[in-house]
């Protein structure tokens, strides 16, 4: 995805987020259950402030928030974290050099993407909270939101810091993984070494190998499965067939990556 689509997506789940939390800030969020909407809100406030310091002062704050910025109207300091957010954004090449917490990648692009990911994952959570349908993810943001879980998240989160996967891979046997659907698959495996991944949008994974566990489902519902953002009290639409110890193995890869 190009930063043009990256931008015309954050604003859209922005806009959404913008559009359903008036009124319901009370209210619980049934996939972040220790925040009510007010916290949702201010979460993704000060994160998008995160990235608009870090872009400017070339380096990643080291105390996160500063005093006072939670004293500030939660809804008054998306909106103004939001144009500050995107100010930078037009105002940066996406190859431009910027601070990230993934080595390969310190560009202004890695937050432009990242910001859309963690953007339309807390507008589901926001819908899911008031009540209101969850609006549909484009197949090309979800197919993007996918790759970035596997590569970026868990298989680099296990390479850099492997101790947090000890326990969940130290004894692993070695199992292998197909995640597929419309437009792009992926295969990973997991082992004593670590969490691997190969394939996605515009790739070609390898193939040939007999899955211990194979998931599928549409781009925007294995994105949701993924994050664990699934509507409560409805059956899963996402397919996982195969072994149960391979499938909780994976499963707890990805929450400790993520959480």
């Amino acid at each position: 995805m190009e930063k043009a689509r990256f931008l015309e997506c954050l604003a859209d789940d922005y806009g959404q987020i913008r559009a359903v939390v008036p009124g319901h800030l009370d209210a619980r969020v049934p996939t972040c259950p220790e925040w009510a909407v007010v916290d949702l809100v201010q979460h993704v406030g000060t994160v998008y402030l995160h990235k608009v310091v870090t872009m400017r002062e070339g380096h990643r704050p080291q105390e996160w928030p500063p005093a006072g910025l939670n004293d500030e109207d939660p809804v008054a300091l998306l909106d103004r974290a939001y144009g500050e957010l995107v100010g930078e954004f037009s105002a940066r090449r996406p190859e431009a050099v910027s601070e990230t917490f993934y080595e390969p990648d310190q560009s202004v692009g890695f937050w432009v993407r990242r910001m859309a990911q963690e953007t339309v994952i807390h507008r589901i959570d926001a819908e899911l909270a008031v009540g209101v349908p969850v609006a549909p993810i484009p197949d090309d943001l979800a197919l993007d939101g996918i790759d970035e879980l596997l590569k970026v998240f868990v298989a680099y989160d296990a390479e850099k810091w492997a101790e947090d996967y000890s326990e969940v891979l130290g004894r692993s046997p070695g199992r292998s993984y197909v995640i597929k659907t419309d437009g792009a698959s992926w295969e990973a495996e997991t082992s004593p070494a670590g969490f691997s991944v190969r394939g996605g949008p515009g790739l070609t994974a390898a193939g040939g190998t007999r899955a211990d566990v194979t998931i599928s489902g549409t781009p925007g519902t294995l994105l949701r499965w993924a994050w664990n953002r699934e509507s409560a009290g409805q059956a899963s639409v996402v397919t996982v067939e195969g072994d149960p110890d391979a499938q909780a193995e994976f499963q707890r890869c990805v929450v400790i990556a993520t959480q």
